[in-house]
């Protein structure tokens, strides 16, 4: 329902970018009787939460798990009219494959994940329960500091809920390493790997990232993961729908080329060469190329954004004539040497020769998504954020994933491959406006990194608010959603 207390404002705000925190943005603020316009670049909305064709087959083009479907389903219930948003949680929510032919299912029951850990990987269950009662520790110790409400305000810290966090701090794994906290827990390695994968999940390195980041398994095992019923693109479907519903107007096609200023306060942008005046300037873009090209050089927050970035992707779109019964929705085949494929990762401009590769097949629970007996595979390599004119390892990072993907599963996959095209760091950053096509803006390799991040607001620029993964409280999918809750609260409560 409309609030009739905010109806009567009808300010205009102008969002840069249709990603999801700049959809669920809009779609909170018009709600709230403010009028409302998305500017979006390209001729589509979603930003890296889009969709492709290849003949036959549809793929996911970016964020491939859902975690904390609920913040959807709060955005469906602003919406005047009855939108209903349909998932499934998963029974089995990743298949891991190792070099030496071990393989296991993380089954999202804890229990039987346990008892899998052990039996494949003979660890104590025990060790893998209590792994996880940390995780929800973690979570539940820092989720009303960190990620519902503002860290850039001093009033945020005084009040109870926010100094029990802080006092916990110390108890929170922000003085260790994810893997020197994972090898005290576990004996195996493989184990240890196991949990160092959620690292990539901001694109971090385990190694140099907080402990704290061991939050991440929690959002899966305790919370739940989820597979919208029509695959992720579903997700930007709802939104543009509820924004529809709520009365927001799209402008696709549209160049924003800088952000109109007067007196230190954002009073609109230019976009194809003309001015769109407005009360309210919220950016879903990319906060590097906010700042590189959308504003003066006066502005430019030198030491927030020189810090380490994010890893990107190179992704396959595979159209594979043959079903695997062996793989899931969500399969990881490990590298050998977890330490060094990290190490040349953030250390050099291209990926470890053995990389750990992850394959997305959404057709295994959306069947419509490739033909009978057929599977539509997103074959997903971390590398490097790119800051050269061309990809250095272009010619042999196939051939690198090819190979592994051969010895792993003993097939031959290059003589199932009928549809294919791929994604870079270049074309994810010419998509996304990503600068070098980091997917997370800057990483977490850093024990401070949750307060690193850049505001939601600029505290020099009046009426200027920030949203999506570049920003606090970070990037994936639930982090962008609650970037643009906490937004959406600043501007309708005018707190800064």
């Amino acid at each position: 329902m409309f609030n009739s207390k905010y109806i009567q404002i009808r300010q205009k705000v102008n969002i840069i970018g249709s990603g999801i925190g700049g959809l669920s943005s809009a779609i909170r603020l018009a709600s709230k009787g403010y009028e409302v316009t998305i500017f979006e670049k390209n001729n589509y909305p979603g930003g890296k939460l889009s969709e492709m064709h290849l003949g036959e087959f549809r793929f996911d083009k970016g964020p491939s798990l859902l975690t904390m479907p609920e913040l959807i389903t709060e955005l469906s219930k602003l919406s005047p009219i009855e939108t209903e948003f349909k998932y499934k949680k998963l029974e089995t929510i990743t298949h891991y494959f190792y070099e030496d032919g071990t393989n296991l299912k993380a089954f999202a029951d804890i229990n039987a994940f346990a008892k899998e850990v052990s039996i494949h990987l003979n660890e104590e269950e025990s060790a893998v329960v209590k792994h996880l009662k940390k995780s929800k520790f973690y979570f539940e110790s820092t989720a009303d500091l960190f990620l519902h409400q503002s860290l850039h305000l001093i009033k945020n810290f005084i009040n109870t809920k926010t100094l029990k966090g802080i006092f916990k701090l110390p108890q929170l794994g922000i003085f260790r390493t994810m893997h020197q906290q994972n090898s005290k827990t576990f004996k195996n390695q493989k184990t240890i790997q196991l949990f160092n994968r959620y690292a990539t999940y901001n694109g971090s390195d385990p190694y140099k990232a907080p402990a704290l980041l061991n939050i991440i398994p929690h959002l899966e095992f305790g919370q739940g993961a989820y597979i919208p019923e029509k695959g992720m693109h579903q997700i930007t479907e709802h939104l543009v729908k509820l924004c529809e519903n709520t009365g927001v107007q799209f402008r696709f096609n549209e160049q924003v080329e800088t952000i109109l200023l007067k007196n230190e306060k954002a009073i609109g942008i230019k976009s194809n060469g003309t001015n769109y005046f407005c009360d309210v300037v919220i950016s879903d873009a990319d906060i590097h190329t906010v700042y590189k090209k959308l504003l003066p050089q006066k502005y430019y927050p030198k030491k927030l954004l020189n810090q380490e970035k994010s890893s990107s992707a190179y992704v396959f779109y595979w159209g594979i004539k043959k079903e695997f019964k062996e793989l899931g929705l969500h399969n990881i085949l490990f590298s050998d040497n977890y330490k060094k494929e990290f190490e040349i990762l953030f250390g050099k401009d291209a990926p470890y020769d053995d990389p750990t590769i992850y394959i997305n097949i959404t057709s295994k629970h959306c069947k419509e998504d490739a033909p009978e007996g057929s599977e539509n595979w997103f074959v997903m390599v971390n590398v490097p954020h790119n800051e050269n004119a061309e990809i250095p390892y272009k010619d042999t990072i196939r051939k690198n994933v090819i190979t592994k993907i051969n010895r792993i599963l003993k097939t031959k996959i290059q003589d199932f491959i009928i549809e294919e095209q791929t994604l870079d760091p270049i074309s994810i950053e010419q998509q996304t406006s990503s600068y070098g096509g980091s997917l997370y803006g800057n990483s977490s390799n850093n024990k401070f990194s949750a307060f690193l991040r850049h505001a939601n607001f600029s505290s020099k620029i009046k009426s200027l608010y920030f949203v999506g993964g570049s920003v606090h409280p970070g990037g994936g999918i639930p982090l962008c959603l609650l970037s643009a809750k906490i937004t959406s609260e600043l501007i309708s409560k005018r707190e800064y």
